[in-house]
C-alpha cells in the first residue's frame, strides 16, 4: 500500500512538474514574442534629385529664347516605432533656377523648406493620439518675374508655425491621416517691407498672425508596386486642410503637393512635381500678378516636369 502510495505521488509530482515546465515554456514564448513585437527601431534615409535642362536655338523660325534650368531636392525622414509609440520626422528642401536669353539675372523655379515632426502613441485598433509640429519658409527672396525690383517674399515672410493635437489614422504602410479639431498656425512676416504691405494676412506694419482652428492631413506614398505599369513608378501625395475658427472659417486653406516618379534605371529618373495652393490671406490683383495691393485670393499652382538624377540612402 505504501509502495502504491508513492508511486502514486512520484506519478503526481512528476505531472506537476512537467505541467510547469510547460507553462513556463508557455510563458517563455510569449515573452520572446512581446519582446519581438515591442522592438524599438529606427528607420532612417532620404532621396535626393537633380534636374537640368537646356535649350538652345539657332535660326530658329519658330521663335523662342534659350533657356537652361537647374532644379534639386532633398527630402529626409527618420522615424522611430514600437508597439506603442511612433515618432516621425520629415525634412523637405527645394530650391530651382531658371537662367533665358532676354533676361540678365536668374529666376527662381522653386524654393522650400519644410520641417514636420510627429509623435503618436496608440489608442485604439489604427488609431493613435498625436501631435504634430510643422514650420516651411523659403530660402531667398522672390520676385514677380520679369519685375525683379520689387520683393513679393523673403525667407519667414512668409513663415508658417503649425502646432496640432488629435487623432492619427495608420491603417498600412503606405496611408496616413490626422485630425485636430485644436491647431494653431502662425504667420511670420519678418521683412519689413513685407510687413508694411500687409502680406500674407497681416496687419500693415505686423509681423505675426496668429490663427486658431480645425486642421487635417491626409498623406500618401508607395514606391513597390510589383507588377505592370505601375512597377518603376513612385508615388507620394501630401494634402493639408485648415480652417480659422476665429475669422471666415467658410474659407479652408489647402496645400496638396505630390510627386510622381520613373525610374529609368538605377539612376535616372522622369518626375512630375505638382503644387496648388489656396490661402485666402494671400490676396492678387485682378490679373493675378500677385500684386500686394490686390483684394482676391485665387488658386496658385507649380508644375515641374523634369528627367535628372535621383539617389537613395
Amino acid at each position: 500500500m505504501r509502495k502504491i502510495s508513492l508511486l502514486i505521488g512520484v506519478l503526481f509530482l512528476c505531472g506537476t512538474v512537467s505541467f510547469a515546465q510547460l507553462k513556463i515554456d508557455d510563458a517563455e514564448k510569449k515573452l520572446k514574442k512581446l519582446e519581438t513585437d515591442s522592438v524599438a527601431s529606427w528607420k532612417k534615409g532620404g532621396i535626393s534629385t537633380l534636374n537640368l535642362a537646356q535649350t538652345s536655338l539657332i535660326n530658329w523660325s519658330a521663335g523662342g529664347n534659350n533657356s537652361i534650368a537647374l532644379n534639386g531636392a532633398l527630402g529626409l525622414f527618420a522615424t522611430y516605432a514600437d508597439s506603442l509609440n511612433v515618432w516621425e520626422n520629415t525634412l523637405d528642401l527645394g530650391y530651382g533656377l531658371l537662367r533665358q536669353s532676354g533676361y540678365n539675372n536668374l529666376m527662381k523655379t522653386d524654393d522650400r523648406i519644410d520641417l514636420t515632426s510627429k509623435y503618436g502613441r496608440k489608442a485604439f485598433k489604427d488609431f493613435y493620439y498625436a501631435a504634430l509640429v510643422n514650420f516651411h519658409t523659403q530660402f531667398s527672396p522672390g520676385y514677380n518675374y520679369p519685375n525683379d525690383s520689387i520683393r513679393i517674399s523673403n525667407f519667414m515672410a512668409p513663415g508658417y508655425l503649425l502646432g496640432a493635437v488629435g487623432l492619427n489614422y495608420i491603417p498600412n504602410a503606405y496611408f496616413n491621416a490626422f485630425f485636430s479639431p485644436l491647431t494653431s498656425k502662425t504667420t511670420f512676416v519678418l521683412d519689413e517691407f513685407l510687413s508694411n504691405q500687409g502680406a500674407f494676412g497681416v496687419e500693415k506694419g505686423e509681423r505675426i498672425k496668429a490663427e486658431l482652428g480645425g486642421y487635417i492631413r491626409l498623406g500618401f506614398a508607395k514606391n513597390d508596386f510589383k507588377d505592370g505599369f505601375f512597377k518603376n513608378i513612385s508615388i507620394a501625395s501630401k494634402l493639408d486642410l485648415f480652417s480659422n475658427y476665429l475669422k471666415d472659417p467658410q474659407y479652408i486653406d489647402v496645400n496638396w503637393e505630390t510627386l510622381l516618379g520613373m525610374k529609368v534605371n538605377d539612376y535616372i529618373t522622369v518626375s512630375l512635381n505638382t503644387h496648388l495652393i489656396y490661402d485666402y490671406d494671400i490676396k492678387f490683383d485682378s490679373d493675378g500678378d500677385g500684386d500686394l495691393t490686390g483684394e482676391k485670393a485665387r488658386v496658385q499652382f507649380k508644375e515641374i516636369l523634369g528627367i535628372g538624377f535621383m539617389y537613395k540612402f
